[in-house]
C-alpha cells in the first residue's frame, strides 16, 4: 500500500538533501503500514474467550442446554457426560473462529493491542530496519533512521553509534513531536520533511558537514 503519491515522495527527498547540505549525517526516513502482523495476540484474546466461553458454560450447563432442547422442538433430552463435553468443546471452537474472524479487521485488531507491545514491536522492526539499511553504511557511522508506522500511530529515530554517544535520545523528543503534529493533521509527508530537518538540525553541530563530503546513501523516503 503507497502512503504518498511521486509528489509527496519528492518533498521528503529534497527535505532530506536539504537537511545534508550541513551535516555529514545521512538521514533515511522510512514509512511502513504497520510493524507486526500481532497474529499472537488476535491467538490470545481467540483463546481466552473460548476458554472463557467454556468455563461460563461448564458452570452453567443448563441454561444452554435448555436453548438447544428448545430449538429441537422442545422435547427434553437426557444430555451424556459425552454430550456435554462436546458441546462444551463445540462452542469454544465457535466462539474462538468467531472473535479470530473480529480480529481479522485492522481497526479492531489493532485497539486490542496493548500500547507497550505495539511501542516494543515497533522499536524492534525500527531497529531491524536500521540495521539493514543505514546501519555502518557510512565512513563515519553517522546513519539515522527515521521510521514512521501507520497502524500503530508511533515512531522511532535510530542512530549509528557515534552519533547515539553523543547525542541523548531525549533530544530527539523536539523532532519527533514536530513529525507527529503535522501527521496528526493528514500531512503525512509534510510531518516527515518536518521531521527530518529537525533531525539535521540536531546532526549539524556534532557531525558538520566537510568540503569533501560524499553522500553515501539515497536522498529518498522509502515505502514498506
Amino acid at each position: 500500500m503507497a502512503f504518498l503519491n511521486e509528489a509527496q515522495h519528492k518533498l521528503v527527498s529534497d527535505a532530506v538533501a536539504e537537511a545534508e547540505l550541513s551535516t555529514s549525517g545521512e538521514i533515511v526516513p522510512v514509512i511502513a503500514d504497520r510493524s507486526d502482523s500481532y497474529n499472537d495476540v488476535v491467538l490470545v484474546w481467540a483463546a481466552a474467550a473460548a476458554f472463557t466461553a467454556m468455563s461460563i458454560f461448564a458452570a452453567f450447563p443448563n441454561v444452554l442446554l435448555d436453548r438447544i432442547d428448545w430449538l429441537m422442538g422442545g422435547w427434553g433430552v437426557d444430555h451424556t457426560f459425552g454430550g456435554v463435553l462436546a458441546w462444551t468443546i463445540g462452542l469454544g471452537l465457535l466462539v474462538f473462529i468467531a472473535v479470530w474472524l473480529m480480529l481479522s479487521w485492522d481497526r479492531l485488531r489493532f485497539s486490542c493491542v496493548p500500547t507497550p507491545l505495539k511501542r516494543q514491536r515497533v522499536h524492534e522492526r525500527a531497529v531491524r530496519h536500521f540495521k539493514v539499511g543505514a546501519e555502518g553504511r557510512t565512513q563515519g557511522k553517522t546513519g539515522v533512521l527515521l521510521y514512521l508506522s501507520m497502524r500503530e500511530h508511533r515512531a522511532e529515530i535510530v542512530a549509528d553509534d557515534s552519533i547515539a554517544d553523543l547525542v541523548p535520545a531525549e533530544v530527539w523528543g523536539e523532532a519527533m513531536a514536530d513529525m507527529l503534529a503535522e501527521i496528526r493533521k493528514g500531512c503525512i509527508a509534510e510531518g516527515i520533511a518536518v521531521g527530518v530537518r529537525d533531525v539535521g538540525k540536531v546532526l549539524s553541530p556534532h557531525f558538520p558537514r566537510a568540503d569533501d563530503d560524499e553522500n553515501e546513501l539515497p536522498d529518498r523516503l522509502i515505502e514498506v
